[in-house]
Formats: structure tokens, C-alpha cells, sequence
């Protein structure tokens, strides 16, 4: 497939930009799956061609309960016919959970290890017990960052946007592959991330993938500035990520809604000068909704 086929703006409307006479362009990548949709796509593009080439049977992932990772994984397995196995943090998972559910509705089969072994997961010693006792698997990291995830996501052309070049390029940042690609594709554009984690190690996890004998564009991390703990949210935030649904842009608050709320707030302060053009990342994830309705954590939602 040709990824330029599934890529897509959307110029948002919103009384802050209009005040602040600042353009934000909406950037996101869809397929003809949509659990395969956002960075998920093009963070796993290498990946499963390199598992093809070498022709593995299946592929192998780590991913907490809700993972949009695991989905993601799964539903590419699927499309080219691979197996695929899902270890999933927690001996006490809910394997009924939408996001499981979907998982297993793919093919996918789900291992749960306890907290403390899931811990291993970057640890070379339990990912080659891994790959013996699952030799046909391709292994694929946690949230798939890895080089040939930040290669992939560094196709993605964010710096010209339909109304001209963009001053600033925004995304979300969880595991830091996401930034790591749009800052080797960022030209000389600035790249702000917006971290939705608390991780003190999170900025050297972004440079591992920014060779130090490259001069690199201007960019900086800052935390999420509604909520910053990761996966909480409130009322404010949700009622927020609902504002843009008569535009047809839908958001979910623990990533492109909670780092699309600090974007807002950056603007009003004056942080992200007036009269920018912003070009933000969609990095998709809609299927963790679902999963939120689930646990009765969205406003006016019951646990089920």
C-alpha cells in the first residue's frame, strides 16, 4: 500500500484560535482498518515488513490491558495473515474487556504475567527465553517504538500543511518513539512533545534514537498540563475532547485529547506565540474509549 493514500488534515475551529489568530492543522493516517490507524500505522509498517521478509509466522507483543498497541498488532497480524501472541501486564487481566476482546476477535493470543515479570519486558534475558519458547514470533517492543518504528513515523510529512509550512509540529509523547519520528522529519521545524507520562527518563529515551553526530531541529518536552498523571482524567478534559465532534474530529483524553487540551493552554499564555501555524499529530488510540466506558471512568457511565 502507499502510505500518501491514507494521509489526512483537518484545520480545526475553535473561538482560541480565532482570538489568537493561530492555525492548527490536524494531521492523522487512516487504512481501510482503523484499529491499524494514527502512529500505530506507521509505527509498525518496518516492523511487519521485516517479519514478512524473513518470513515469521506470527508476531509477538507487550501491552497493559487497554493496550492500543496490542489492538494494533493484532489487526496488522491479521490483515497479512500472521499469527500473533499479546503479553499482557497483570495475572488478573479481564481477558473480556473491549480492548482484549478486539485482541482476541483478531486471532491474537493472550498471555498474562505478573506485574513484576512484565517489568522484564526490555530485559535481553527474558526476551530470548521469549524467543525460544516462541520461536515463529517476531518480536515487537512495547508500543512498537523502536528504530524501525521512528523510520516509519518519520515519513509522515508534517511540516507542509495545506495552507503552507507549519512553525511548530506537536504530538502526544508515551514511549517516545512518535516524537523521535517527527523530529528525524522535521526539517528544520521545531518539534514540541506534550508527555502524558510522569517519566523523568522519558527525554534520554528520545535521544537513544537522535544520534549525537546529527545536527537535529529545535525541540522540547513538556508535561501534560491538565491531569499529567498517566490514563487520569476528569469531566473538564472529556467535555473538552467532546467539544470537537461537530467538526467530525473525535479525541480520547489520554493522549491527542490531553495533549491537545495543553496545546490550547500553551496558546492562551502566550507560550505558543500568536499568529503560529501548528501542525499536530493525531496519534489515534479512539478503540481505548471503548475500554474507558467499560471501567465507568467517562461521565455519565456506569462500570459494567
Amino acid at each position: 500500500m502507499k502510505l500518501s493514500s491514507y494521509l489526512q488534515w483537518k484545520n480545526l475551529q475553535h473561538p482560541v484560535l480565532t482570538e489568537y489568530q493561530t492555525e492548527l492543522w490536524l494531521r492523522y493516517t487512516s487504512c481501510n482498518n482503523p484499529d491499524i490507524s494514527g502512529n500505530k500505522l506507521l509505527k509498525l509498517k518496518y516492523q511487519l515488513k521485516q517479519a514478512l521478509q524473513q518470513k515469521y509466522p506470527g508476531l509477538l507483543t507487550f501491552g497493559g490491558a487497554f493496550s492500543n498497541h496490542l489492538v494494533a498488532t493484532a489487526a496488522a497480524a491479521a490483515e497479512h495473515n500472521l499469527k500473533s501472541i499479546g503479553i499482557v501486564r497483570g495475572e488478573e487481566v479481564d481477558i473480556n474487556n473491549p480492548t482484549l476482546t478486539l485482541c482476541r476477535s483478531y486471532g491474537m493470543q493472550l498471555i498474562p504475567v505478573s506485574r513484576e515479570l512484565y517489568r522484564s519486558r526490555h530485559d535481553q534475558p527474558w526476551l530470548e527465553q521469549l524467543a525460544r519458547q516462541f520461536p515463529d514470533y517476531f518480536q515487537i517492543p512495547e508500543g512498537g517504538t523502536c528504530k524501525a518504528a521512528v523510520q516509519g513515523v518519520s515519513e509522515l510529512d508534517m511540516c507542509n500543511t495545506p495552507a503552507g509550512p507549519a512553525s511548530l509540529l506537536i504530538c502526544a509523547v508515551g514511549s517516545g518513539g512518535t516524537i523521535a519520528g517527527l523530529i528525524h522529519g522535521a526539517q528544520n521545524t521545531p518539534v514540541l512533545g506534550i508527555a502524558v507520562v510522569k517519566d523523568p527518563g522519558l527525554p534520554d529515551k528520545i535521544k537513544q534514537f537522535l544520534p549525537a553526530d546529527h545536527s537535529w531541529p529545535e525541540w522540547q518536552l513538556v508535561q501534560a498540563l491538565h491531569q499529567p498523571r498517566y490514563g487520569h482524567f476528569d469531566h473538564q478534559l472529556w467535555q473538552f475532547c467532546l467539544a470537537f465532534t461537530d467538526q467530525a474530529v473525535q479525541l480520547e483524553p489520554i493522549y491527542t485529547g490531553k495533549a491537545l487540551y495543553t496545546v490550547f493552554e500553551l496558546i492562551k499564555s502566550g507560550v505558543i506565540p500568536a499568529g503560529s501555524r501548528l501542525s499536530f499529530f493525531h496519534t489515534g488510540g479512539l478503540q481505548a474509549i471503548k475500554g474507558l466506558a467499560y471501567r465507568g471512568l467517562l461521565p455519565g457511565s456506569e462500570p459494567a
